[in-house]
């Protein structure tokens, strides 16, 4: 999109959002000379030709922009309504001021030539009879001060001497491009939040102007803490979540009780569906009806075993390319401090494949006491891979919601006190394999003569495994019934034996222990004595179990 459409779609977007009749015509300050401008004690918005301003003017809009590196643009518009008699007075009171200076100037010109000089009569000469050429500047105080001759280099001044000053009805802000991106500069939002410091965070009103493929749409400015749990809820559901043990209600509970901390373990069986609650969970804040659909502002972090410190997390400065390798994690941090409106997601996945405590203590440390995060020591900030500058510092804000989820078994560390301290864990381990067919058949419903079929073996199976901590969970059922359904389609094997087969691969693989589990091997061994396969290999691990002492179904 070029240049002048976008400052056109802005002016359109503000004129009816303020409401304004077509006679109202924004002031557009998008110029290199009567452009926006930082200046010590405040900014000068622009310099625009009001020279032609009418009393009964309806209001006056001043439509400005000001850029930042990378890329982004921030396009505001300050309205003043209310108090326009007071900003009509003083251009009438400049005007009077340039009179009078004009013919202080003559009488100074004459008094040159009689070799006089009136320094009283100089002093006068900063204003013009006209108001062609008007800086309009926003003060620390929130008003709008106007001159019409020469510049400031400073409002870190007494105001008091240059008029009655107008106060700004409001002001809208606009970002472009409208990406939630780490890209985006946090300069931009920082600008933004210093602006409501001027005027009031009240004043401040972000509008949606250009779309794109990752627009944030209304839904995905609203915290989760304000939306009905039933919303959620259905959400969820719709997503295709099977949750009827309270889950996403103790997760939303969890994630939103303290407003300053957001971190949650998900903890329970590989494949109870822990990392899709809390994907499922993020997108229906963000109102996504879609598992497919695109979400910015939720990112997906797999630990890795060989993590020992944070810099898998926070990331660390690449010599060779002479850049700051931003991770996932870095980047949603980067994502949620510049859209600090949005909730952002974050999910660390087997959280603890590696020691939790060694890679997390940073994350952690900032978490409780509302430190920064310590990324760099270089003064300057560097160039990130992902486009943005990465300062030394950067804060947890407090708009990013972190959940991990962990499972328990012998490939991952245990978790210390001092992580379990700091998080919210949820038990997940109970698994309804009734309740899940019933529901997959709901959504699914040419998968229901698989379901018959595999329904009382799966459950009764289930119901000896979980009594011993080595039941399995809703993806290995789901899997179990889509074999069963391809087998029926494509290979029309007898179902008894499709159903032997996949015990073998899915199921029995996970059987180990000693004598205490002996009952659990019987009680299979009942359960399968029309499976040929599967009771072969229960007969085995009985066997084993007598001479070692001991079992395991892979070895």
């Amino acid at each position: 999109m070029k240049l002048v459409e976008r400052q056109q779609q802005f002016i359109e977007e503000i004129q009816k959002y303020f409401g304004t009749s077509k006679a109202t015509r924004p002031n557009k300050l998008f110029g290199v000379s009567n452009s926006a401008k930082i200046v010590e004690g405040g900014m000068q918005i622009g310099v625009v030709n009001l020279e032609s301003a009418r009393d009964d003017a309806e209001a006056f809009i001043f439509a400005c922009v000001m850029k930042f590196p990378p890329e982004d643009e921030v396009y505001f518009a300050v309205l003043v309504r209310k108090d326009k008699a007071t900003l009509l007075a003083r251009l009438a009171e400049m005007k009077k001021l340039g009179a009078a200076a004009k013919t202080a100037s003559e009488t100074v010109d004459s008094g040159a030539e009689s070799g006089e000089e009136d320094t009283e009569a100089e002093s006068v000469m900063k204003y013009s009879a006209r108001n062609n050429l008007t800086p309009i500047y926003i003060a620390s105080d929130g008003r709008l001060w106007l001159r019409n001759k020469g510049f400031w280099n400073s409002l870190a001044i007494d105001l008091t001497p240059f008029g009655p000053a107008a106060e700004p009805d409001e002001i809208v802000v606009a970002l472009y491009p409208p990406t939630a991106s780490a890209r985006r500069s946090l300069l931009a939002r920082e600008f933004i939040g210093w602006l409501g410091s001027l005027i009031g965070r009240e004043k401040i009103h972000e509008l949606a102007v250009w779309t794109d493929t990752a627009i944030v749409r209304p839904e995905m400015r609203r915290m989760p803490h304000t939306i009905e749990i039933s919303e959620l809820e259905s959400g969820v559901a719709g997503l295709g979540g099977y949750y009827t043990n309270g889950e996403v209600r103790r997760l939303h509970a969890a994630l939103n009780f303290l407003s300053h901390k957001h971190f949650v373990i998900l903890s329970g069986l590989s494949g109870t569906g822990k990392t899709q609650l809390a994907l499922k969970y993020a997108r229906a804040v963000h109102g996504i009806t879609s598992s497919e659909a695109a979400d910015p502002f939720l990112f997906v972090c797999p630990v890795r075993p060989e993590w020992t410190d944070p810099t898998g997390l926070t990331g660390y400065y690449d010599v060779l390319s002479n850049r700051y390798v931003v991770p996932t994690f870095l980047e949603a941090v980067l994502v949620a401090t510049a859209h600090r409106d949005s909730p952002v997601f974050v999910i660390l996945d087997e959280l603890n494949l590696a020691r939790v405590e060694y890679y997390l203590s940073d994350v952690l440390s900032c978490i409780e006491t509302g430190s920064a995060l310590q990324l760099h020591s270089n003064s300057v900030p560097l160039e990130g891979t992902t486009g943005t500058s990465i300062r030394a510092e950067l804060p947890l804000p407090s708009n990013l919601f972190i959940v991990g989820t962990i499972n328990i078994d012998e490939t991952t560390n245990p978790v210390s006190d001092k992580v379990l301290d700091r998080a919210s864990v949820i038990d997940m381990s109970a698994v309804d394999v009734p309740g899940f067919l019933a529901d997959l058949v709901a959504r699914a419903p040419e998968l229901k003569e698989a379901s018959d079929i595999c329904e009382a073996k799966l459950t009764e199976i289930h119901g000896i495994m979980a009594q011993y901590g080595v039941g399995f969970g809703y993806r290995v059922v789901e899997e179990f019934i889509h074999y069963h359904a391809f087998n029926a389609r494509h290979l029309e094997q007898d179902a008894d034996t499709v159903t032997d087969d996949l015990l073998m691969q899915k199921v029995l693989v996970k059987l180990r222990g000693a004598e205490r589990q002996r009952p659990l091997l019987t009680g299979i061994e009942k359960a399968c004595k029309h499976l040929p396969r599967a009771n072969a290999l229960i007969l085995r691990l009985l066997s084993d179990l007598d001479e070692f002492g001991s079992f395991q179904a892979m070895r």
